[in-house]
């Protein structure tokens, strides 16, 4: 198979969908592979380092797409990138459908199979290839949070972890999963006063086992949820239904009661958002504000620690796009019930219930494709 990776061009996203050792894991397989020129640039890793890898290097994206028979990316197509994609391609990228009806009905009418990198599943039953995005995504927000303070950011200008004699921030994380769990880990070490609030038990006492005494969890439901964003200085959203539209947890009516200064960090906002004021900004203008309240709503936060985030990904992904490689889609799905749920769109149709259900985009059950 001939596997392709342009350079993604969506505002400061610097990642790449493959590293030098993950082509060279391809070409040793027996494929081939193109990079786009400069592709890894942004993250130090020279053409060169894909030639001595096996990699051919093309000018243009539109060689890229024009020829590969798999495109491997990190970030959802933008539309002049759908453009491109033609019929029996395979994508295998993060898409991101459920809130992107306009990206939805466009890969559905070129003809791609697409395979999301959000909705794969494993058998312990995470998202393996959404995971480390998460644990990126979850470590950057208390950071991009404290800066959200900032009197320069609009913030009230408290500083997270206090001082002795002044009290620190409240931190408010919304989801225990891996984002919130890595959010926690750094809030706490930023020093401050920080509740966990999760509607599955559980999750909350793996919270506890894990940073004991030093945090504080909540149970979710309407009145602990109003009282618990009202009252804290910065609110991490990292609420997450895989594949769907992210549940709009914080109401407008609650940020307009939120305290002037406070800050909101929506994690979940490549889903939609847990704000009903949440609306998706980019790295070059991250922020802006709500009744007083800074909102954080980048919809790429890993791209801003794009090295990291690229070699976390590249990790997770290869197994899965050596197996779509080796066996082509539909044998390497029919073969992996974990990977088949990452298929999106085929045919023109959705593949994915939550999407379809999300856009009210037709719907084709993914047995009768695999059938």
């Amino acid at each position: 198979m001939l596997v392709g990776t342009p350079k993604e061009i969506k505002d400061h996203e610097d990642r790449v969908g493959l590293v030098p050792s993950s082509v060279r894991e391809l070409v040793a397989a027996g494929h081939k592979v193109i990079i786009e020129k400069n592709a890894g640039a942004g993250i130090g890793i020279a053409d060169a380092a894909y030639v001595a890898a096996g990699a051919a290097i093309v000018d243009t994206a539109d060689e890229v797409f024009a020829k590969a028979d798999m495109i491997v990316k990190v970030k959802e197509p933008l539309a002049v990138e759908r453009k491109k994609l033609r019929d029996s391609q395979l994508l295998f990228t993060y898409l991101h459908l459920a809130p992107d009806p306009e990206q939805a009905r466009e890969l559905m009418a070129s003809g791609a199979t697409c395979v999301a990198y959000e909705t794969v599943t494993s058998p312990s039953g995470v998202l393996p290839l959404l995971a480390p995005m998460s644990e990126v995504a979850g470590r950057m927000a208390p950071q991009v949070g404290a800066a959200a303070l900032e009197n320069v950011a609009g913030g009230c200008g408290i500083l997270l972890g206090g001082v002795a004699g002044v009290a620190p921030a409240k931190v408010v994380i919304l989801g225990g999963g891996v984002a919130g769990t890595n959010a926690t880990h750094v809030a706490l070490g930023m020093g401050a006063d920080v509740t966990v609030v999760d509607k599955n038990i559980d999750a909350l006492r793996r919270l506890i086992a894990t940073f004991g005494v030093r945090i504080k969890t909540a149970h979710s439901n309407l009145d602990v949820v109003t009282e618990l964003v009202t009252g804290a200085d910065l609110v991490i959203s990292t609420l997450l239904v895989p594949g769907a539209g992210t549940p709009k947890l914080i109401t407008r009516q609650m940020v307009a009661d939120m305290k002037q200064g406070s800050a909101i960090v929506d994690v979940a906002i490549d889903q939609g958002g847990g704000a009903e004021t949440s609306r998706a900004t980019t790295h070059s203008d991250p922020t802006y504000v709500v009744d007083g309240v800074v909102h954080y709503c980048v919809a790429n936060m890993p791209g801003g620690v794009a090295r990291t985030s690229t070699f976390a990904l590249n990790n997770a992904t290869l197994p899965f796009a050596l197996a779509l490689a080796n066996k082509g889609w539909k044998k390497a799905c029919q073969d992996d019930a974990h990977l088949a749920q990452g298929l999106n769109v085929h045919a023109g149709k959705i593949t994915y219930k939550a999407v379809s259900e999300a856009t009210g985009l037709a719907y084709l059950d993914p047995a009768v494709v695999l059938a």
